[in-house]
C-alpha cells in the first residue's frame, strides 16, 4: 500500500523539492517544528534512543513517559504510531540498511495494536540538512521509498528533513533541529534536546562503532529496557584513532565535520576507550550472553536489575 498525504498517493517519482510544493502543509508543520525551542528533557520517564536503536510502547507504560533521541546530523529521527492503539515506536536511521528498518519499526507498531483497523498508522520524518555529501538527500529519499513499499497504508505527517531542516550561517550549512522526543501518552512530536543519554551511553555507542545492526532496546511489556548482549572483535585500528588529535577524529569519523555538536569527539573518544578497555566483551561485559536489564525505579530513572529480580 502507498505512502500517502491528506489521503493521496504520494507520487515519488517527482524530486523532493516538487512534493514539497505539492503538499504546502508539509513544510507549514515543518516551520512550526523549526520555531520551537529545544525543550530540555530530562531522564525522569525517558527513554533515550541511540543511533541504530529503535523503541516502541503504548500510552499503558507505566515507566516511560517521553521516546527520544538527539545528535542527529545526516541522520534521521523517524516516528510511527498507530492513532487508534496509541502505540508508538521512535528510531535514530543512519542509512545503513533503510528498508528492513522500516519494517522493523512499522511491525513494531502493528504487535502493540491488536485492531489495526481502528486508526491508522502515522510516520514523522525529522532530521538531515543540505550537506556536502547529499548523504541526507539520500536517506530521506531512501526512507520515503521504505515507506511506500510497506503493505500497510502510512500516511506522511511530518517532513521536516533535509532542505526543510536546513539552515544557513556564514555560508555553512547546518540542520535546524538535531532531536525530537515523542510523547508516549499523546503522540505529540517535538523539537528536543537530552543532557542524560544513558544508561551506558558509551558502550551502545561503541557497538555502532563496530558495526552493529538496527536493534530493539525495550520490552514494553515488561517494561525494561535491554542493553546488548554486544560482541565484536579486537580491533588494532582502537588505538590509532585515540592517538589522533581532535581535529582529525572529527574530520574523518563524522559524516559531516563543520555540523556537528560540540561534545562530538569527546563522544567518540569515550566509545573508543570502551573497544579498548573491553576488546572481548563476551569475556569482560556479557559473560553470560544476556543482556543488561533496567527498570524504572521510583524516580522514574533508570536502574541496574540483578539476574535474580528478573
Amino acid at each position: 500500500m502507498p505512502l500517502l498525504i491528506n489521503g493521496e498517493q504520494i507520487d515519488l517519482s517527482q524530486p523532493t523539492r516538487e512534493l514539497i510544493y505539492s503538499y504546502p502543509e508539509l513544510e507549514e508543520r515543518a516551520k512550526l517544528l523549526r520555531s520551537q525551542s529545544a525543550q530540555i528533557v530530562g531522564p525522569k520517564g525517558l527513554l533515550y534512543v541511540q543511533q541504530r536503536e529503535f523503541a516502541a510502547t503504548t500510552p499503558k507504560d507505566g515507566s516511560v513517559s517521553i521516546l527520544g533521541s538527539d545528535d542527529a546530523t545526516t541522520c534521521h529521527l523517524v516516528v510511527v504510531r498507530h492513532t487508534g492503539s496509541g502505540a508508538i515506536c521512535l528510531t535514530h536511521c543512519d542509512g545503513s540498511d533503510t528498508e528492513t528498518e522500516v519494517l522493523l519499526i512499522t511491525n513494531a507498531v502493528k504487535v502493540l495494536s491488536p485492531d489495526t483497523e481502528c486508526g491508522r498508522l502515522e510516520v514523522h520524518l525529522v532530521g538531515g540538512f543540505n550537506d556536502d555529501r547529499h548523504l541526507s538527500q539520500r536517506l530521506t529519499n531512501q526512507l520515503l521509498r521504505a515507506f511506500d513499499r510497506l503493505q500497510d497504508s502510512i500516511h506522511l505527517v511530518t517532513f521536516c528533513v533535509t532542505e526543510l531542516n536546513d539552515r544557513l550561517d556564514k555560508g555553512n550549512h547546518f540542520p535546524f533541529i538535531y532531536g525530537i522526543a515523542a510523547n508516549v501518552k499523546t503522540g505529540e512530536v517535538f523539537h528536543a534536546t537530552f543532557p542524560d543519554r544513558g544508561p551506558d551511553e558509551d558502550l551502545r555507542s561503541a557497538s555502532i562503532l563496530e558495526g552493529a545492526k538496527m536493534v530493539n532496546i525495550y520490552d514494553s511489556r515488561k517494561e525494561q529496557l535491554c542493553i546488548g548482549p554486544y560482541f565484536w572483535m579486537p580491533s588494532p585500528a582502537v588505538d590509532y584513532w585515540l592517538e589522533q588529535d581532535d581535529e582529525y577524529i572529527l574530520q574523518n569519523l563524522s559524516t559531516s565535520p563543520l555540523a556537528e555538536p560540540p561534545h562530538f569527539v569527546s563522544h567518540i573518544r569515550a566509545s573508543l576507550t570502551c573497544l579498548k578497555e573491553h576488546p572481548f566483551p563476551e569475556k569482560t561485559l556479557f559473560p553470560s550472553r544476556k543482556p543488561w536489564i533496567y527498570w524504572k525505579n521510583e524516580e522514574g530513572l533508570w536502574e541496574k536489575v540483578s539476574p535474580d529480580q528478573i
